[in-house]
Parts: structure tokens; C-alpha cells; sequence
């Protein structure tokens, strides 16, 4: 009988510890094949590249696992990955592990996130791991022991489909993490603003920056659980449609 064929990606490159942490983390599970981003690829979102050709590179950085280095985004390289590598879907689309969050508003700038919504859309069971520690010497342990419980759950009861996991992992030590819990996005956002400077030829330029502020004080939240020492799973899907506002829109507007 086949293992189940995992696919494997992230968007902080094919160099990044939190990958060489997920790849470990899956490896008692299935077949694992890697295509990651050959640099970072933080904050770009679901973007795919059109305007200048794609690149695969083989890479023996995992030893026995196939892996190859990719020149585009992380939804190029599941696309990728599904249409020229694989020529198969995957049994499971995983992302990460992420150095830094994605919870809450974040999860729609993540180039994590859109791996794994990518994978949805291609109605594979998909899970985008996220470790709350920006450090690239940080320590996954926790991160790794949340995956090895999710993992062969989804590939055993797989995903609605259109949905896939946002699972964000608050840093602390193994042992000082308070188990899983599944709840709802957060509603908050980044208080923008730019740190303008001159260059040497005295024209502006600018680098984004600013703090991110929670809207609400709920506690049904992956904010609030991460703050209490839990990791999070928030099932996410790609459809954006406000479904409340339909049947309001369509009597103001008719």
C-alpha cells in the first residue's frame, strides 16, 4: 500500500529552519516532496508570477527527499508542484513553519497562508503552520509537536472542501504549551505608517512599519488563545463573499 504523498512548502525559502522543522515533523507520515521559494517570500500573499519565467531547482538539502528550490511565490510553487512535479494532487498541502504569526488579519498578507489556501482550491486537505518567534534560530519543538497531532488527523479525515487550517503556535517550550484549540479569527489590524528616509542622493524612500491592534476583547479568538498559551486552528477558506449582505444588497439595490 502507498504512503500518502505530502507536499511541502513555506515562504521564508527553502533554507529556512521552520521547513527543515515541518519536513521532520511529517516525515513518519507519508511520501514528502519539497518546493519552496528560493528566497524569502514574506507578505506576498496569494501573488503568482506572470511576467518573467518560473525556475526549478533540484536540491539535496533534506538528503533522501526530493526537494527543489523555485524562483516564485509560494502558490507558484504549489501550482508547481501539483501541474509539473507531482502531475498528481497530494494527499495533504503543508506550509510553514512559519517564523512569526499569521493570526488574526494577518493570514490575508501571508505568502504562508495562501500555500495552503492554494491547496484548498485545489480541493487538497491543506494546513498552513505558523510559530510566533520571527528569531530564524528559533526553536520548533512546539510548532513540530502540534504538526505531528494534526497532521494524521486531516489524513485521516481530510478537510471540508474550500477550507483549509490556519494553525498559529504561540513560542514557549514544549511543556509550557497548553494544548489545541480551534476558534475563530481575530478581528484586529496594523496601525500603519512609514519610516520615510533620504537616500544618497537626497530622494525619499520609505519602509513600512507600524504595530498591530486588536478591535475586541473577545475570548473565543486565536489571539486571545495564544496569549494563553494555546496554539490555534482556524478553519479558513478562499471565498470572500459576505453572504449576510446579499439579500440587504439586493433590496437597495434593485
Amino acid at each position: 500500500m502507498n504512503r500518502p504523498l505530502i507536499f511541502i512548502t513555506n515562504d521564508d525559502s527553502l533554507h529556512a529552519k521552520g521547513i527543515a522543522a515541518l519536513v521532520e515533523a511529517a516525515r513518519p507520515f507519508g511520501e514528502i516532496v519539497v518546493i519552496a521559494p528560493d528566497k524569502p517570500q514574506s507578505g506576498m500573499g496569494h501573488a503568482i508570477t506572470i511576467n518573467h519565467p518560473l525556475r526549478l531547482q533540484k536540491a539535496t538539502i533534506f538528503h533522501d527527499i526530493e526537494a527543489y528550490a523555485c524562483s516564485g511565490t509560494p502558490v507558484d510553487c504549489v501550482k508547481l508542484g501539483v501541474y509539473e512535479v507531482l502531475h498528481r494532487k497530494p494527499d495533504l498541502v503543508l506550509s510553514g513553519i512559519n517564523h512569526g504569526a499569521n493570526s488574526s488579519t494577518n493570514v490575508l498578507y501571508s505568502g504562508t497562508m495562501s500555500a495552503a489556501v492554494e491547496g484548498a482550491m485545489e480541493h487538497i486537505p491543506s494546513i498552513g503552520f505558523s510559530y510566533c518567534d520571527y528569531d530564524a534560530e528559533a526553536d520548533f519543538t512546539a510548532a513540530q509537536w502540534v504538526a505531528s497531532q494534526l497532521i494524521p488527523k486531516v489524513l485521516k479525515e481530510g478537510l471540508p472542501l474550500g477550507v483549509c487550517l490556519n494553525v498559529n503556535i504561540p513560542k514557549c517550550k514544549i511543556e509550557e504549551l497548553k494544548g489545541i484549540e480551534v476558534c475563530r479569527q481575530a478581528y484586529a489590524f496594523w496601525e500603519d505608517r512609514f519610516d520615510k528616509r533620504l537616500d544618497q542622493f537626497g530622494k525619499p524612500y520609505y519602509w513600512l512599519t507600524g504595530t498591530f491592534d486588536s478591535r475586541e476583547e473577545a475570548t473565543d479568538t486565536d489571539l486571545h488563545y495564544l496569549d494563553q498559551g494555546y496554539a490555534t486552528v482556524v478553519p479558513t477558506q478562499f471565498d470572500l463573499t459576505a453572504h449576510q449582505s446579499i439579500q440587504h444588497l439586493k433590496t437597495i439595490l434593485s
